[in-house]
């Protein structure tokens, strides 16, 4: 409006007063029924029915926020992300007593006149003149909710200024809303605008809306309000600041005896309801409930920030990250998780049981599942609570069960549970689940040695790498199965070597496997073999359940259905891709199965179920694991120190009142664990895992070719080329001449890529052995001892000397 226009109106209101300005804002100008149009005050107003005419009548206001809402797979409210806590709803879904009683209180012949209320207006105006001032109010709800739609449409698109003109008291703002309302009544029923009206207005304690102020102050919907409820919120509108029954109660009280006496003086209600609801008190109706808006209120604290992540990476629910931020805390909408409250429990008890939330001893533990074949995230737990503020021992705002993309952290080593991608590369190079590598000798105490030269190219160690054994190993020939089971270091390197380090790195990167903040694994030796990069249980377990899948590799699936109202947002499904052939992945299971009958998993099966898994120990001991799988369910647990920058070692400590003389994966994860998959498979079927095939049993068989009586290099390079490997045991008495191979072992026929160990002679002896050379002795595969050591089964005896990388 022009400045011109604005001292015109104001000069009309100023020479014809309180009474001519009311009748302005009735419009009653522009009908020429309150003053004549003659001489100097028909001039002016008329000069006021042009300014009325010339005001803006189309009335636009923003979409409502309300509050969205995180559902868990059961469909129960995890979390409801909001700006402002609002739920809206259709009229006919709020109590008709409700209706009657903010009609009763605001505007009782709301529906019997139009846009404004003449008797309302003239009795204020007549009231305002008789004291000199702007006191008393004649808004009909209609001009109410205009007021209230032009400041919240300012407020959400941040103009300050104009929300305050929206409620400034002065006779043209009053006029500009009775426009308003006119135009308004021609494009809205009245229910539409006691719909509107009803889903805006402000009650109170952070409650926008009738809905949310029903379930903030009484923890029913509005569709149940009882006549005293409904008195109550009816009367908080007019000043809900300082009338709210949660800060406020005696003026609540007040209130709500206003609106009950209206209700009852316009005979809305009769006298004995009257009374009844007159007689009972604030604190009989109120049951209040917090507001879930923000995951702090939520059962599931970090899932629910989890969740919010994964909604704001969603392409499907807008262009930008702000866009899908906004629409998730103002549009309203419901997402649809997999997390499955049951077994959320059972891991939040199964961790925190054995390592209470704060412990004394600063050890962290986190459990992570999800379901092979469909990647659906059915729960992850950690004993911490979750905290926004500074973090503190048992607080922190970090899963550390997750990747850092989702509110995780940067991962810890994951020690020997790298293992299992050694031993599907070993199976996809034609090896056999009875194949044996040649190995060096190392014990915990004493590495063995490493030089950059003996890799690949790319995939090294970069310089001397010394690597220790848990148990003992003298050198020489061992095989897989046993190699699992004891976890043997120096056993792992050389089958890198032997089918190509380079090999075992694209293995894990084709099942997934990442770091936590969501890089590629370095192409470094002590990482992809034994596991000396900082990865997070969900990372290890997504990739674990690709074996479990026997092969197929599906996308993570955390949100399953998004909504608005009737409308599908998003419906997200999980994308699978064979990644790895399901015959070497059997041959895979066998290896991890043999662990849990014969290995470090020994004391964690599962009763009544095949399982497979490995457990994982970083080099400092500081970092501890337990990856294991059905075909069911997949769970990875981490137990370790994750505030000591990398430094900690872990041995004579007490967790949960526990002492653990050295920590290892079969300490404190292992039982973790078998708590979480014991529990969680109950109900499910039994499945078991598929048998491999001959070929990778057994492999296809060729002639070893026979190098009895050649020199031992000579042997060395017929066996190679043959397509061997090769060891060399200990010499032995023959008829063959001394220095010369004697025999080998196996003889005959072996799987191609079979280690064959060639024995020297000692010449002839004095023992009658027959001539010709003698195979060398079979091997048979025995259960480890319980010897203590970091991926063992049992606790030591005796602290052992920290080891050194592995």
């Amino acid at each position: 409006m022009s400045s011109s226009r604005t001292t015109s109106i104001g000069g009309v209101i100023s020479l014809l007063g309180a009474f001519l300005a009311a009748a302005m804002v009735l419009g009653l100008l522009a009908a020429g029924l309150f003053m004549p149009a003659v001489g100097a005050t028909g001039a002016l107003a008329r000069s006021g029915v042009d300014i009325f005419n010339e005001l803006p009548g189309e009335f636009k206001t923003d979409p409502l926020k309300q509050q969205s809402r995180i559902l868990a797979a059961d469909g129960k409210v995890i979390a409801t992300p909001a700006e402002q806590n609002r739920i809206i709803v259709p009229l006919d879904k709020v109590a008709p007593i409700m209706r009657e009683a903010q009609v009763a209180i605001e505007d009782h012949r709301f529906y019997e006149h139009g846009g404004f209320d003449l008797q309302g207006v003239v009795r204020a105006a007549i009231a305002n003149v008789r004291t000199g001032q702007t006191t008393s109010g004649a808004s009909s709800l209609t001009q109410q909710y205009v007021k209230i739609s032009l400041q919240y449409t300012a407020l959400n698109q941040g103009d300050e200024e104009a929300a305050a003109a929206a409620v400034r008291k002065d006779y043209l703002r009053k006029l500009k809303e009775v426009k308003y309302a006119i135009t308004l009544e021609k494009q809205m029923t009245k229910d539409e605008i006691l719909a509107g009206y009803l889903n805006l207005v402000y009650y109170g304690d952070q409650a926008y809306g009738v809905e949310a102020a029903a379930r903030h102050y009484f923890s029913v919907p509005a569709s149940k309000l009882t006549l005293s409820q409904a008195a109550l919120l009816a009367g908080l509108t007019q000043n809900p600041g300082i009338t709210d029954p949660v800060n406020y109660p005696e003026r609540a009280l007040a209130r709500r005896n206003v609106v009950l006496d209206r209700m009852h003086e316009l005979k809305i209600i009769t006298p004995a309801n009257w009374q009844a609801a007159k007689k009972r008190t604030i604190k009989q109706d109120l049951k209040v409930s917090e507001a879930k808006s923000t995951c702090l209120a939520s059962p599931y604290p970090y899932w629910c920030e989890f969740v919010i992540n994964y909604v704001e990476a969603m392409p499907e629910l807008g262009k930008t990250v702000e866009q899908r931020r906004r629409l998730l805390r103002t549009g309203g909408i419901t997402v649809q998780t997999t997390l499955d409250p049951k077994i959320q429990k059972i891991v939040q008890q199964e961790v925190t049981r054995k390592v209470p939330i704060g412990d004394k001893s600063n050890v962290g533990a986190a459990a992570y599942v999800t379901e092979p074949g469909t990647g659906k995230v059915l729960g992850f737990a950690q004993n911490t609570e979750y905290t926004v503020g500074k973090q503190s021992r048992g607080k922190t705002g970090v899963a550390w069960a997750l990747d850092k993309q989702w509110g995780g952290s940067s991962g810890f080593q994951f020690g020997s549970t790298a293992k299992a991608f050694s031993l599907l590369t070993a199976m996809e190079s034609g090896m056999t689940t009875t194949a044996r590598v040649k190995a060096k000798a190392a014990s915990s105490s004493s590495p063995a040695t490493y030089q950059p030269r003996e890799f690949g190219k790319g995939c090294g160690p970069g310089s001397e790498w010394k690597v220790l054994n848990d148990s003992a190993f003298g050198g020489g020939s061992i095989d897989l199965m046993n190699a699992t089971a004891k976890s043997t270091n120096t056993a792992f390197v050389a089958l890198a070597q032997q089918v190509g380090g380079c090999k075992v790195w694209d293995t894990m990167a084709r099942l997934g496997l990442k770091t936590a903040s969501g890089q590629p694994l370095p192409k470094y030796a002590p990482a992809y073999i034994l596991g000396a990069a900082e990865v997070s249980p969900q990372g290890v377990a997504n990739a674990y359940a690709t074996l479990a899948a026997d092969g197929k590799r599906c996308s993570m699936l955390v949100v399953t259905k998004v909504s608005q109202g009737s409308k599908t947002l998003a419906a997200p499904k999980t994308k699978c891709e064979v990644v790895a052939k399901a015959d070497f992945v059997r041959g895979t299971h066998k290896f991890l199965e043999y662990n849990m009958t014969n290995g470090s998993g020994i004391r964690n099966q599962l009763d009544g179920r095949q399982s497979a898994g490995k457990t994982g120990t970083a080099d400092k001991n500081n970092e501890s694991w337990f990856v294991g799988y059905t075909p069911n369910l997949v769970t990875a647990v981490w137990v370790g120190t994750p505030d000591d920058g990398n430094k900690r070692r872990m041995f004579n400590v007490r967790v949960g009142g526990e002492s653990y003389p050295v920590m290892h994966g079969a300490s404190i994860a292992a039982p973790i664990w078998k708590g979480i998959m014991s529990r969680a498979h109950e109900g499910l079927p039994v499945k078991k895992f598929k048998e491999p095939s001959d070929k990778v049993t057994k492999g296809n068989e060729v002639a070893i070719p026979s190098v009895t009586g050649r020199s031992v290099s000579d042997a060395t390079r017929v066996l190679e080329r043959a397509g061997f490997t090769v060891d060399v045991g200990d010499s032995m008495d023959s008829n063959v001449r001394r220095g010369l191979v004697a025999g080998t072992s196996p003889s005959g026929k072996a799987p191609k890529g079979s280690l064959i160990t060639i024995y020297p002679s000692n010449g002839p002896g004095s023992s009658d052995r027959g001539g010709g050379g003698r195979p060398g002795p079979t091997f048979t595969i025995v259960p480890p001892p319980d010897d203590g050591g970091n991926d063992g089964p049992g606790k030591p005896t005796k602290t052992p000397k920290p080891p050194g990388p592995r």
